[in-house]
């Protein structure tokens, strides 16, 4: 921990209190109505509103001026994607696209792979086989004759308990006895040792459980306990799940995956911005009363002095208490409040998500603005401990499911883990990065000239440490420009303030140009201007804002939209795409300026690298279909499902047949995205409860304490409702034009295959040979091939590296294509190629049985 960051002088805390003074002030253009001021005149707010919508260009949700989420007009504004109109040119013909979704309907025809059910949790039996197995059990401690509890054993870390009762929690008081308590405490935390039903329990340096005379005492030497399954112990307040039926794995752990994937989300903001921003984590030693808890600063004013969370949601106030009322968060709009709690996951999880791209996130200069903090502002330091984080929560949840490697959250650092991971019925989490200056890397412009604060060997060095670390998807940019390119920049009344912090960062501001996009929206986000002020002046309201706190120096005006950030790609940034290629990570050029993304683009094709991921709407449609053609994946940014409906139709007509189609979503929650609003409960096709859920699961409202969800009312208000955000995917592409439903379904569900074989490809597997004729081998180099994988038992990963990607990975058997010579009746020779099928058999533990050859 940096003491110099998290101990600020007064000076420091005065300068933070004046960003928040800022951040106010910006509250208050956002809360303008987007219509106009009333008098004639256009204020900022709505004149950022009229740009974004007359351009379509991408912008930031959580930031945007306010719209009524009722009104068919702007309901769907928190939908990242782009705005697209019958004006709109765009980057493919009319036939491209119509070749492209007859494509993707041929892959939905192809055979599914067989689904089987997995148990969520291991069995319980009668008596606990280790000291892991009595995590969310009922049982009786027995020695010397007397009997204690029952007591509900509520798992605090693997092989650490809280022993519940209808009054509280059994704890070691100061002077050595032992009672009930009303609240947990690290008195309260029992650490179990021994097997076969027979335990002693410790309180970590003070102590162990003792029977004596009948009751329960402590003493230096502990008593070996007989521990049986009981029953009539209550529950721990908990978050419930609401999913009833076993979650889905493959038959066999290297065939084809199924699920739904998110490719960006940030569960560990919990510590970012110095971790006093963000109120909540997605887990605690003690539990959902203790985890889903609103910060200190927003507790003590009553909910009305939380500046950020007002200004962000548009909202003066909230409801300060979460569990158990839950009254006005999570929500939507709530951006400051956790939204992936781990029991909200799981039911993500139980309702078919099977891959989950977890963004370790920071930014180092509104962490210093801000004045609460009790960690580091450095971003690499904040990965650091939220990589850590993310290991000690895979523990916390092995703990709740009776052990290590039992848990549903398996951290993963190649495709082929993850493809056993997800066959085995878990969700693979892949752990990526999405911070302003990663690696250090910023700069500073003194006399016109930039100073790079980084050098090809210290980028080097820090992408083999987040390799190490188990980083294998990156973004170069997040909110600033730095040393490895330039920023497509923030949209709406927010931009100048981000501008500015740009500004301190790097002694520049963005360098926005007019431009002129070939398509009309490949632009980078367009910046506040006033037309009857002329250049050379400064922006009236920010301009005068930073004179009178001192803080900032007048803002630049910029000339009238498009926007085109005029720094691209760097050298140093051309070297850090090279070194994640390299590392076969997995690169995101979301956040780039346009002039900066288009030349990664050109890098990723120059290296033939199919590792490359749009991950949540920050690119353009100027892109998309490069990344496509690349191999690589995309997932739009979630939102409302309207809208993210619009923007799978449009990706259907952008679809590479060279290679396996998915579609996936971008969540970005905890990241100061917004989420998907609801449609409202009395639209003629809301979700109806209980409804089933991707393989055969019922799934009924979510309750957690006092509080139901329902996704027609609250919309997706915590990551436990993406499933019925899914659901609603259905009925608003159904309503649209009857069977799409089924259809956008079947492509999110394929969804985690497609992110698995994009994977891959980073890895040198080739494309499969059936959807890319030009990597046919000839039939005798197959049969030839066939004989030894047979012959040394070769194994999947083996075939697989050795042949390309399978066309179909069904049960045990793996489809290939190859070609031969046309064959005419009397035995002679054509030139003509025939495709032949080629079927590898496998075994059980997939090494190859049997190679068997088709026409």
């Amino acid at each position: 921990m940096d003491e110099a960051q998290v101990a600020r002088p007064q000076g420091w805390q005065r300068v933070g209190l004046a960003a928040l003074v800022a951040l106010s002030v910006v509250g208050v253009a956002l809360a303008v109505p987007a219509s106009g001021s009333g008098d004639g005149t256009t204020t900022l707010a709505s004149a950022a509103e009229q740009q974004k919508s007359d351009l379509g260009v991408p912008h930031d949700d959580a930031l945007l001026p306010p719209h009524d989420h009722n009104d068919p007009r702007t309901k769907n504004e928190v939908a990242r994607g782009l705005a697209v109109g019958e004006d709109v040119v765009d980057p493919t013909t009319a036939r491209e696209r119509k070749a492209a979704a007859s494509y993707v309907d041929t892959e939905r025809a192809l055979p599914d792979p067989k689904l089987v059910p997995t148990a969520a949790y291991p069995p319980r039996t009668a008596v606990p086989a280790d000291r892991y197995a009595m995590a969310g059990g009922c049982y009786t401690l027995s020695a010397g004759g007397a009997s204690f509890g029952p007591y509900y054993f509520k798992a605090t870390r693997l092989g650490g308990y809280l022993l519940h009762t209808p009054t509280g929690e059994l704890t070691r008081g100061g002077t050595g006895a032992v009672a009930v308590a009303a609240k947990p405490s690290p008195q309260a935390d029992w650490t179990v040792a021994g097997g076969n039903g027979a335990f002693t329990f410790q309180i970590d340096g003070a102590g162990a459980l003792v029977a004596q005379g009948g009751a329960l005492t402590s003493g230096a030497s502990g008593t070996t306990f007989q521990v049986a399954l009981a029953g009539g112990c209550p529950e721990y307040p908990e978050a419930d799940v609401n999913v009833s039926g076993e979650p889905f794995g493959g038959a066999t752990p290297y065939q084809e995956v199924r699920g739904f994937v998110d490719a960006h989300t940030h569960g560990m903001a919990f510590e970012f911005l110095g971790g006093k921003v963000h109120c909540g984590r997605p887990w605690h030693e003690y539990g959902a009363p203790y985890a889903l808890d609103d910060c200190a600063d927003h507790k003590i004013t009553g909910g009305k002095g939380a500046l950020l969370e007002s200004v962000l949601s548009g909202k003066p106030s909230h409801d300060p208490v979460g569990w158990p009322t839950f009254k006005d968060w999570p929500a939507p709009e709530s951006l400051t409040h956790e939204g992936t709690y781990y029991r909200w996951l799981e039911r993500a999880w139980r309702g078919g998500e099977r891959l989950f791209v977890n963004l370790l996130v920071e930014n180092n200069k509104l962490c210093q603005l801000y004045p609460l903090k009790k960690n580091s502002c450095d971003d690499m330091t904040s990965i650091r401990l939220q990589a850590k984080d993310m290991h000690t929560m895979q523990d916390y949840i092995d703990a709740q499911f009776g052990g290590p490697g039992k848990g549903f959250y398996r951290i993963v650092k190649d495709p082929f883990e993850a493809r056993r991971v997800i066959n085995a019925g878990k969700m693979a989490v892949v752990m990526g990065i999405e911070t302003s200056i990663p690696f250090g890397c910023t700069y500073k412009t003194l006399l016109g000239r930039d100073f790079p604060a980084c050098t090809p060997q210290e980028i080097d060095a820090n992408l083999d440490e987040m390799q190490a670390l188990g980083v294998r998807q990156m973004e170069l940019v997040n909110k600033f420009d730095n040393a490895l390119a330039g920023v497509a920049g923030d949209a709406g009344a927010i931009g100048p303030l981000v501008n500015a912090a740009n500004f301190l960062e790097t002694g520049t501001f963005w360098a926005m140009e007019h431009c002129e996009p070939a398509d009309g929206e490949s632009a980078d986000n367009a910046q506040i201007t006033i037309p009857d002020i002329t250049a050379g002046q400064q922006d009236a309201l920010f301009g005068a804002l930073g004179k009178v706190l001192g803080l900032l120096p007048a803002l630049p005006l910029y000339p009238q939209p498009a926007h085109c950030n005029k720094r691209g790609l760097t050298e140093l940034g051309v070297h850090t795409i090279e070194g994640l290629a390299k590392r076969k990570m997995v690169f995101d050029p979301d956040h780039l300026s346009v002039k900066a993304r288009s030349a990664s683009m050109d890098v990723i094709e120059d290296l033939r690298y199919a590792g490359v991921i749009s991950s949540h709407s920050w690119s353009t449609p100027d892109t998309y279909p490069r990344i496509y053609r690349a191999g690589g994946f995309i997932t739009p940014y979630a939102g409302d499902s309207t809208g993210f409906v619009a923007k799978w139709r449009r990706h259907l007509g952008w679809a590479d047949p060279r290679y396996y189609f998915g579609f996936g979503f971008g969540a970005d929650i905890n990241g100061l995205g917004a989420q998907g609003n609801p449609r409202g409960a009395d639209v003629p096709n809301p979700v109806r409860y209980p409804f089933t859920g991707l393989g055969g699961v019922t799934i009924d409202r979510q309750r957690a304490g006092e509080r139901v969800w329902d996704i027609n009312k609250d919309g997706v208000a915590q990551y436990g409702l993406y499933p019925d955000w899914v659901e609603d995917l259905r009925r608003v592409a159904d309503a649209q034009h009857p069977g799409d439903g089924a259809k956008i379904v079947d492509d999110m569900a394929r969804g985690a295959e497609a992110y698995l074989q994009m994977w891959e490809r980073a890895y040198g597997v080739r494309p499969d040979s059936c959807r890319n004729p030009n990597l046919r081998m000839s039939l005798a180099k197959a049969r030839k091939l066939g004989k030894r994988m047979v012959r040394k038992h070769l194994t999947t990963d083996q075939v697989i590296a050795a042949v390309g990607q399978p066309y179909l990975r069904l049960d045990r058997q793996f489809t290939f294509c190859a070609q031969a010579r046309k064959v005419r009746k009397d035995g002679t020779r054509t030139k003509k190629m025939v495709k032949v099928s080629v079927a590898v058999k496998l075994r059980a533990d997939g090494t190859v049985r049997k190679v068997k050859y088709h026409r």
